[in-house]
């Protein structure tokens, strides 16, 4: 029987697949990438031809080791990578480092981790797409040419471990010109008047109606501007009588929405579960790779979660109208099954949206085997997916008109008469029944009051998490891929922060932009990189040769780095002020970076030197307390604090003459360290003593001269050998066993 070695990107899915394709299949994991460009240089030959030069990641050495051998024993291999450029880029990779032949492997992929999904991918092989592997290469070489050549220039111009990236840039872009139109907004004023009016019956039910024209002219929202052209309405208004001119009653049909993409299903977790994009991620993935729901096979909850493309298995889609029609009713069932097209640029039309492998694995009835946000997540898909491939919720709509004067109000009222899709999922933004009472044409009404209201134009609002993933989407930066590593990027290098759920630029963030707006402004802006993803399309479509997009790109880069090298003056990074006052001398405080994250500093520092944690989100964590433990080497008191990111310890009060910390356990007692161990060997660098010491990994030789030598060495511990023990054996009372 010939032998088959089939290599997929994630452990997680090892266990599924191979107990589904059998025992002639050996199942293997590359651990997501097994080669990359090197982290010492550049690893790019600009002068020949922008050449790539990959090395084996060194944690991949004993991996690369293992799979070399499986391939060697082995018939015909399947590089089963993830479904998109980034996995046919790994399946390259996973040929080139294997040495491995072009007939001796096979390409398979697959939307979802089912049974038939698997088996129908292994009877239909292909090759590896070049054209993808070359559109993954060119992203990954401008962005090694972005962050190598940038990064050093920002360190020298603004400060030391500041990184640029093609994308990350972009984002921070986006954000903070969001903050300049928060800014420089002048809010304009503006009015509404509403009458609340009735039927000129007992106990009748009010309503509201808006200010609609007069004379035939209609009122747009900013027509009525101050307080005065207000009274000067009521005034005119005053004794007249309110007629119902019109009433005009129709049908309103709601569309369902489509079924997810990676970024729609990143909004709507953000949305209505407080995921964050990487969180949202994390999960699907689990969902995807495969969950033991009670038979002896894991498996497969969702389709691939990293897509654009809004298309849907014709098998599946009979399916989910066979489940809906079997649940809810023939009436349930729309005209005609749907088909969705995707707006995005660029979108993956070979791909799937995301949805349930299957309709049939309902929410509630697997809950058990799910973890809280799993089930969360799953719930929302299996619903959003079921809800597009159901009818139009309907509603009855009711308009009346209603005269006064020379001028017309309008009143308008929805109930909602068939639930349709919105059966499965409820809109956020559902709208609320307004019910009128039933009216007639010249029919004469009661007011009951007019209501004058005053309003003022709002700036645009602080991006959060969905609607930056929505604005990279709609300018068509980045992939399905990008979105959640890029917003956890710009969090991680401080150049935004979280207030609350909103993006707010730090001061770090506003410098940085600005230097690459100024000195970059054609390669570091939102059209310019979308029209990158447009020519990275091209190249996995072969309609493009990828260095030429690496030269249009590096050419003019190139000059802008001389430039800026000569031009660019050394930036200062002003602290930002905040709204907390100091409590020790009454200045405010201002927000600083430090390598452990932000934190509140005074104003008035060097003469003050208080400062305030700050946790993740941006808010001031509960400060000092005293305890009633004591410091170990003084006997002072020790105080509780809260380090950077809500890390407590222990500090002796009489700091700073005795710097004794200690760290806190889990129910609130210090910590002793050790003391180190003195030992009879010398210091290789500088012949002081060196000391024994026991950390996280184990014990360790550190100089006693530190910190001036700074000599380090691990020892190493072999685990000691597993005795083995003799168990009695059992004899039975009817058999003998010979040994």
């Amino acid at each position: 029987m010939p032998k088959y070695l089939v290599i997929v990107e994630s452990p997680a899915k090892e266990k599924t697949i191979s107990k589904i394709l059998g025992k002639d299949f050996t199942v293997k994991s590359s651990y997501g990438h097994i080669r990359d460009l090197p982290k010492s240089k550049i690893g790019i030959d600009i002068e020949d031809n922008f050449a790539p030069t990959y090395t084996n990641i060194p944690k991949a050495k004993k991996l690369i080791s293992d799979l070399k051998k499986a391939a060697e024993s082995s018939d015909k291999i399947y590089l089963a990578t993830d479904f998109d450029r980034e996995g046919e880029a790994i399946a390259w990779h996973l040929k080139e480092a294997l040495q491995l032949t072009d007939s001796k492997i096979s390409r398979i992929t697959f939307h979802e981790i089912t049974s038939e999904a698997i088996l129908d991918a292994v009877k239909r092989p292909r090759g590896l797409d070049m054209g993808l592997v070359n559109s993954q290469q060119t992203r990954r070489i401008l962005d090694r040419l972005v962050g190598y050549k940038l990064s050093p220039l920002l360190w020298k111009k603004i400060k030391v471990g500041l990184s640029a990236g093609r994308v990350q840039s972009v984002a921070v872009m986006i954000i903070c010109s969001r903050e300049e139109e928060i800014k420089n907004f002048v809010p304009v004023e503006y009015w509404s008047i509403e009458a609340e009016l009735s039927k000129l019956e007992k106990n009748a039910i009010p309503f509201k109606a808006q200010i609609f024209s007069k004379n035939n002219i209609k009122f747009d929202r900013l027509a009525i501007q101050n307080k005065e052209q207000a009274d000067n309405i009521l005034k005119e208004l005053e004794g007249t009588k309110y007629i119902v001119k019109s009433i005009d009653t129709k049908q309103r049909k709601r569309s369902p929405y489509p079924p997810y993409t990676t970024s729609t299903m990143q909004q709507d977790a953000s949305r209505r579960l407080g995921f964050s994009a990487s969180k949202t991620m994390s999960v699907a993935q689990k969902l995807y790779e495969g969950i033991n729901i009670g038979s002896s096979v894991s498996t497969g909850l969702i389709t691939y979660m990293r897509t654009d493309s809004l298309n849907i298995a014709k098998s599946v889609q009979n399916e989910t109208l066979k489940f809906i029609e079997s649940s809810y009713g023939n009436n349930f069932l729309p005209k005609t099954p749907r088909i969705y097209k995707a707006k995005t640029k660029g979108a993956q039309e070979a791909h799937e949206a995301i949805r349930p492998t299957s309709p049939n694995k309902i929410p509630s009835k697997i809950k058990q085997y799910l973890s809280s946000d799993e089930l969360k997540l799953y719930d929302l898909i299996w619903k959003r997916f079921l809800a597009s491939q159901m009818s139009d919720a309907v509603y009855n709509t009711v308009t009346a008109e209603i005269s006064a004067k020379d001028y017309l109000f309008k009143a308008t009222g929805s109930t909602l008469i068939f639930e349709g899709f919105l059966k499965v999922y409820n809109i956020d933004d559902n709208e609320k029944e307004i019910k009128l009472p039933l009216l007639k044409n010249g029919e004469i009404l009661n007011l009951l009051q007019i209501i004058p209201q005053q309003h003022f134009t709002e700036p645009p609002p602080c991006y959060n998490e969905a609607s930056l993933i929505k604005a990279l989407e709609e300018h068509g930066i980045g992939r399905p891929s990008t979105y959640a590593p890029t917003i956890k990027t710009i969090l991680d290098r401080l150049y935004v922060r979280l207030d609350g759920k909103k993006f707010v630029p730090t001061n770090l963030g506003i410098v940085v932009n600005n230097v690459l707006k100024n000195h970059f402004g054609n390669i570091i802006n939102v059209k310019f990189t979308a029209g990158v993803e447009e020519k990275l399309d091209d190249i996995a479509e072969d309609k493009v040769v990828w260095q030429n997009v690496l030269k249009d790109f590096y050419n003019p880069f190139e000059k802008d780095l001389e430039e800026a090298e000569k031009n660019l003056q050394r930036q200062k990074i002003q602290a930002q002020q905040s709204s907390e006052i100091c409590p020790n001398c009454g200045k405010y405080m201002v927000i600083r970076d430090s390598k452990a994250g932000q934190f509140l500093g005074c104003s008035g520092y060097p003469e003050c030197k208080t400062t305030l944690s700050l946790d993740k989100y941006g808010k001031v964590v509960a400060g000092s307390q005293e305890t009633d433990m004591k410091c170990d080497k003084c006997g002072s008191p020790l105080i509780k604090k809260i380090g950077f990111r809500g890390k407590q310890y222990l500090s002796c009060k009489n700091y700073p003459e005795c710097k004794t910390i200690y760290n806190i356990d889990k129910d609130g007692n210090k910590v002793i360290k050790p003391e180190p161990e003195h030992t009879n060997i010398k210091c290789e660098k500088c012949g002081a003593e060196m000391l024994k010491r026991v950390g996280k990994r184990g014990p360790f030789l550190t100089c006693s001269a530190f910190p001036k030598c700074r000599n380090l060495q691990w020892i190493k511990t072999s685990k000691p050998k597993k005795k083995k023990i003799n168990v009695p054996m059992k004899i039975s009372e009817k058999k003998t066993i010979n040994k």
